[in-house]
């Protein structure tokens, strides 16, 4: 399969998801999106399901090129300090619906979960049980607020102000770079 017809049709389905929700990710929706025929679609995906994952890994590559970006190195490159900066930025400043949407229904699929689990585990680990742990703690903290700021807006009707949301990735930028200790 062309990678640049593959990319058309993954950021067609990323459109549906995003307007429409995961549900209405059918070959007929996002054929119609892509400007495909459903057969064409089926040429390049088995299943819905085969279509769901690559959509999946698709946002989670895209997630992974933008850490890289805001980090200006790749993980296994960067600080503990680089890397959650980074996580903080990416995730607080560009989650959009479609991936949160994909991510919560990647919870409730272990194959999906897994595409998005491998992403945050390079940059901003899941924290240790210990609470003496200052860097376990840092982790869970800059994980509270990405994922939370995710919750807040999809619980409420007016997106955050871009500015607030900036404001959000410093300050937690900023408590990681110049911890004490």
């Amino acid at each position: 399969m062309r990678t640049s017809k593959r990319i058309k049709i993954l950021e067609a389905a990323t459109r549906v998801v995003q307007r429409e929700g995961v549900k209405s990710v059918t070959f007929d929706s996002v054929a119609a999106e892509a400007g495909l025929t459903k057969g064409g679609l089926l040429y390049h995906f088995a299943s819905r399901d085969d279509l769901v994952r690559a959509i999946h890994q698709h946002l989670a590559d895209q997630w992974e090129a933008d850490l890289v970006a805001a980090a200006g190195k790749p993980a296994a490159e960067a600080t503990r300090e680089e890397r959650l900066a980074a996580y903080a930025r990416v995730a607080i400043q560009s989650a959009t619906r479609a991936e949160l949407l994909l991510m919560l229904e990647g919870s409730t699929n272990p194959a999906h979960a897994a595409v998005w689990e491998a992403v945050t585990e390079r940059w901003a680990p899941s924290p240790a049980s210990s609470a003496e742990d200052p860097a376990a703690l840092d982790r869970f903290i800059v994980r509270l607020a990405a994922d939370g700021l995710w919750l807040y807006e999809s619980l409420t009707a007016e997106p955050l102000d871009p500015g607030m949301r900036r404001a959000v990735a410093d300050r937690i930028s900023d408590a990681l770079t110049h911890r004490d200790g």
